[in-house]
């Protein structure tokens, strides 16, 4: 199943910490017809972010409990592509690029006009629908958003988000080698002991066939094919 749902009432979540915005936020995106469910700290923003599909998810900068770019790094871990904007008072050149590269589609300084909010959050809509990330491995392929892995034969596989996530690495660039600790590092938690990259292994070859995740012996894992 996809992470952003398509319908007259697209559901976003707001994650931040400031009472008064997240207040003024929860009446304004109502009135423009979306469904708003609200967190007011980090770890309260990953649980709501994983547990029920969004379109969009508004996401503060700055936050107690796990700070906003950690925030989207865990969610892309975990292989959720639900677009994501960042809402903050930095505007460097640096912080808005940390938080793209940390995997936001887009970055808005505070103060903002309402009207430029609405604006971005409907851009980032039209994006996500238009654009499916599907990538090859030899004659299958892995629609990412959707968590499917369609075989040579046709045959579809559902998947995990973090079996998504790790597959989403080793399609992207197909002739890396990664890494245990790579992969760990981008796909995983950082407290997660590396032998976490063979298990999810182990699961996408009992899952796809053997062949579909290579082990290059004492350098680490490269896509194989479906």
């Amino acid at each position: 199943m996809s992470d952003l749902v398509v319908s007259e009432s697209p559901r976003i979540l707001v994650v931040e910490d400031n009472a008064e915005l997240c207040g003024m936020l929860d009446r304004l995106l109502g009135d423009s017809g979306y469904r708003v469910d609200l967190a007011r700290d980090g770890q309260a923003g990953l649980h709501k972010a994983l547990t029920r599909e969004h379109d969009v998810l508004l996401i503060d900068r700055g936050l107690p409990g796990i700070d906003g770019f950690d925030l989207i790094l865990r969610l892309r871990r975990r292989g959720l592509t639900t677009p994501v904007l960042i809402l903050t008072a930095y505007s460097a050149v640096a912080d808005r690029v940390a938080g793209l590269d940390a995997g936001a589609e887009d970055y808005l300084v505070k103060p903002f006009e309402v009207d430029e909010l609405l604006a971005r959050l409907r851009a980032l809509r039209r994006r996500h629908l238009a654009v499916a990330e599907v990538l090859r491995l030899g004659a299958g392929e892995v629609d990412i958003a959707g968590r499917v892995a369609r075989l040579a034969d046709g045959t579809e596989v559902e998947l995990s988000g973090r079996e998504t996530a790790l597959l989403r690495v080793l399609a992207g660039r197909p002739s890396r080698v990664y890494s245990r600790d790579e992969l760990r590092a981008q796909v995983f938690e950082a407290a997660e002991s590396p032998s976490i990259v063979d298990t999810y292994v182990h699961y996408l070859r009992r899952k796809l066939g053997t062949g579909s995740v290579r082990t290059v012996r004492g350098l680490g894992y490269r896509a194989g094919v479906l």
